[in-house]
């Protein structure tokens, strides 16, 4: 992407120390912090005017729609060392996320450290590692800056572009991707069909069945489907510390779940042609009560589309005026050079998922999916890269380590789980074994561990 040469670019001569930081959503606003904690300078860049990332609604760029709350509980996601408010529900809707980022972007002072309104068009190293990175960016008035950095730590997130099927035929109602649904009554007087039953498909079905004339939800393949509270307790709150071997783990909670959910077949559901937990289970404690109840129908994955009739693959058919599109997101990175980031098929193969193998200035922060992970394990990965950046600066003998074992080859953290090969599995780790190998290199960086 090159500079307009009809539009002034204003040079800055003050940051070739510090390190730029592209997004201000929560991994941002963690890099934010640990990065000042660690006196590592840095600059950074949000399009949006207030820091928050897709929890605010009001953000242009924001996927987010009015009924979304956390799938996992508070204080599984929360950061440890600045937890929710005890008044705050167990699943927070979006609106209590964003005030959550608020509080915390307060009470650390990071909006001091960003750039509002200001979009980065362009990134491109100048040399090998080590010689900096060219950062062009356009700010709200529409100047064009350019400077160059030390580094850059891009935390820009992993839900903004979305992945659209496509189909065979022509469709004479409207079709929309998820990340354009905003409010229940969009689908007013509309027959609904919503295309996908991950987590945001089976929300936002939900809606349809409350405010639209019908709602069916087209499927692909079986899903394993985790209600919110499980004994009376958020679901992900009972095994505690205790970490079973994955063989174990998955026959004792599918047997759980068998006890709360039955089996997802006798609400229409395919049978899912995986094992549990080697794809993101769908944690929705209506979805099934409301297939159960007629309210949603199951249906198979489409065929084609002939007017307002979608044909199904099992020969069925069904009129629509609105077909809405679940069907995820895919990684971008539109200001960096695809051949720079290590890709490798859906995502950029990266130690520790944020690390480049050859180059040390560069890093992709948040590009990271697990089970429970929550914000704490994005904090501890936001504070490797800190501790690593500033161990090279002081010459510390475990950042040279690491400089050594991630340029040596490396595979991606999964504890042997043979994950589905689709573009939202495809930087999941294992969260134990993720975190663990984190937290030592943390320590070692920090000296508390040789």
């Amino acid at each position: 992407m090159a500079v307009s040469k009809h539009v002034t670019v204003h040079n800055n001569s003050d940051t070739t120390e510090k390190y730029a930081l592209i997004g201000a959503g929560p991994m941002g606003l963690a890099c934010a912090k640990v990065l000042a904690e660690q006196s590592i300078p840095f600059q950074g860049f949000e399009r949006h005017t207030d820091i928050g990332g897709l929890w605010d609604i009001e953000n242009p760029a924001s996927t987010m729609y009015e009924t979304a709350h956390l799938i996992s509980s508070k204080h599984t996601t929360e950061f440890t060392d600045y937890p929710m408010r005890d008044d705050v529900a167990e699943y927070p809707s979006h609106r209590e996320i964003l005030k959550y980022f608020h509080e915390f972007a307060d009470h650390y002072a990071l909006r001091d450290h960003f750039n509002f309104g200001c979009e980065v068009l362009e990134t491109e190293p100048l040399g090998d590692s080590g010689a900096g990175w060219r950062v062009c960016w356009r700010d709200g008035s529409g100047a064009m800056h350019e400077a160059v950095f030390a580094g850059l730590l891009i935390a820009n997130g992993t839900l903004s572009d979305p992945n659209r099927a496509t189909f065979d035929g022509d469709f004479s109602g409207e079709i929309i991707h998820s990340s354009a649904y905003r409010y229940p009554r969009q689908f007013k007087d509309k027959r609904v069909l919503i295309v996908g039953a991950g987590n945001s498909g089976c929300d936002i079905a939900i809606d349809a069945v409350h405010h639209g004339k019908s709602c069916d939800i087209s499927v692909r393949r079986g899903y394993h489907f985790v209600p919110k509270y499980l004994f009376g307790k958020p679901a992900d709150t009972l095994s505690g510390s205790k970490r079973l071997p994955m063989w174990l783990k998955r026959r004792v909670d599918l047997q759980v779940l068998k006890w709360f959910v039955g089996d997802p077949e006798k609400y229409g559901f395919p049978k899912p042609d995986y094992l549990l937990y080697q794809s993101h289970p769908v944690v929705n404690s209506l979805i099934l009560f409301h297939a159960g109840h007629g309210d949603v129908k199951v249906r198979a994955d489409i065929s084609h589309l002939d007017k307002n009739t979608v044909h199904f693959m099992d020969g069925s058919q069904g009129d629509y005026d609105l077909i809405l599109l679940a069907t995820g997101y895919q990684l971008n990175y539109p200001f960096i050079d695809r051949s720079l980031l290590n890709w490798q098929h859906f995502a950029p193969h990266l130690y520790l998922n944020c690390m480049h193998p050859t180059r040390d200035d560069l890093f992709v922060m948040g590009m990271v999916e697990a089970t429970g992970l929550g914000w704490q394990g994005r904090h501890e990965q936001a504070e490797l890269v800190a501790r690593f950046i500033g161990g090279q600066r002081s010459g510390n003998g475990a950042a040279t380590q690491l400089q050594a074992e991630k340029k040596s080859g490396f595979e991606r953290l999964t504890a042997g789980m043979d994950y589905l090969d689709i573009p939202r599995m495809a930087y999941y780790v294992d969260k134990d074994s993720y975190r663990s190998a984190v937290v030592k290199k943390i320590r070692a960086l920090s000296g508390s561990d040789s």
